[in-house]
């Protein structure tokens, strides 16, 4: 199969015209780049590979190692940084591979951080742009460490030592970010996994529409194990034995919604999400597989009280739980808070989109927000 390529500095140049104050034009060449990832048959050789759905919160990322691979498919969130500490703690050197799956911050959030840590072979991303802070960090260390950057499209498959990658998703880019996610199986020996990021039903169905093998013994769950995602269908046609999910701990989504899991317990699918078992390790000789969980601690209901009780809430400072308790801030409205930072004052609020001059004044009312 013949590789794709595209010019880098297209990216890039996308990324210039959204943000005027980047410093990039200039520093690319523009010169055709393109996946330096083997394609063909799987080495012969097999030992034990481990893969970990790292406990991130309301994120995703996974490690993949194995004896002649290393791969990390999203990178955590942009308002943690517990991707690379992990990533050290179980002895990774390097990366071949590091895939962010779709541009938003709970999946590409410490992708920047990663690539400082450690040398990184080669970066898949969609080819979406987005305009954060986050983005714009991870596209600047790409190109300052002059890592080799690819967009996978479906039909493509690459080997990285005994680890074998096809791609079932995106055939083309639309403009929405999940519909963009980079959907991949990775096979070691006899055991497949299937990762689809954010995609959702639409999604879903193309890839059956296109006849994607996607059957898997292992399934992330898309989007968190949203109701968004995760059809019956789909999940008949995967076929797995077990499903995991990442999300965080009480999470303002929902996720994973009631829906999904009683789905999948009618489908007799076993379940595992980090929100409740931490961080999930696979272990696997390529033929059969053994999972270790440890149950995660509940929230200290004596914290989530000393946070209700703190008489003023410093938007440029707080974490994501804290600013969640000012009202009308979800989930979504404080991620893109923390993108927005700093704020010289409340109600530059504002900025943050679904807040109008009715929220703000309500948030005015509640007295929590402050710019210390």
């Amino acid at each position: 199969m013949n590789k794709r390529s595209f010019l880098l500095v297209r990216r890039v140049m996308i990324v210039v015209t959204l943000f005027l104050t980047m410093s990039l034009v200039g520093c690319i060449q523009p010169e055709e780049t393109s996946s330096n990832v083997e394609r063909g048959k799987p080495s012969q050789k097999i030992s034990e590979a481990s893969f970990h759905f790292i406990d991130v919160g309301q994120g995703d990322a996974t490690l993949l190692i194995g004896p002649d691979f290393s791969v990390l498919i999203d990178a955590g969130r942009h308002d943690h940084n517990d991707v690379v500490p992990y990533l050290k703690k179980q002895g990774v050197s390097h990366l071949d591979l590091v895939v962010g799956t779709h541009p938003h911050a709970d999946h590409i959030g410490q992708l920047d951080k990663v690539i400082e840590a450690f040398p990184v072979k080669e970066v898949w991303m969609s080819g979406d742009t987005h305009t954060t802070r986050t983005f714009e960090r991870v596209i600047n260390v790409i190109i300052e460490n002059d890592i080799d950057y690819y967009e996978p499209r479906v039909g493509e498959n690459f080997q990285i030592g005994s680890l074998h990658i096809d791609v079932v998703n995106p055939l083309e880019l639309t403009g929405d970010f999940h519909e963009g996610s980079i959907g991949l199986v990775a096979t070691y020996g006899e055991v497949r996994i299937l990762f689809t990021g954010d995609a959702e039903e639409q999604t879903e169905d193309e890839m059956l529409e296109r006849k994607e093998d996607i059957e898997a013994q292992i399934f992330q769950l898309g989007h968190h194990g949203s109701s968004t995602s995760n059809t019956k269908k789909f999940l008949e046609t995967v076929n797995p034995e077990i499903a995991i999910y990442s999300a965080g701990v009480e999470n303002s989504y929902g996720h994973p919604h009631r829906e999904v899991i009683d789905r999948l317990n009618k489908m007799n699918i076993s379940v595992y999400g980090t929100s409740q078992n931490g961080t999930i390790v696979i272990k696997t000789d390529g033929i059969s597989y053994s999972i270790e969980v440890s149950e995660k601690t509940e929230i200290n209901e004596a914290n989530e009280q000393e946070l209700i009780s703190k008489p003023c809430i410093d938007i440029n400072t707080a974490s994501l739980d804290e600013l969640r308790l000012i009202t009308h801030i979800g989930g979504e409205r404080a991620l893109q808070l923390i993108e927005l930072r700093p704020f010289n004052n409340v109600e530059y609020l504002t900025r943050v989109d679904g807040i109008g001059k009715g929220r703000l004044n309500d948030i005015l009312e509640q007295g929590k927000a402050c710019v210390n």
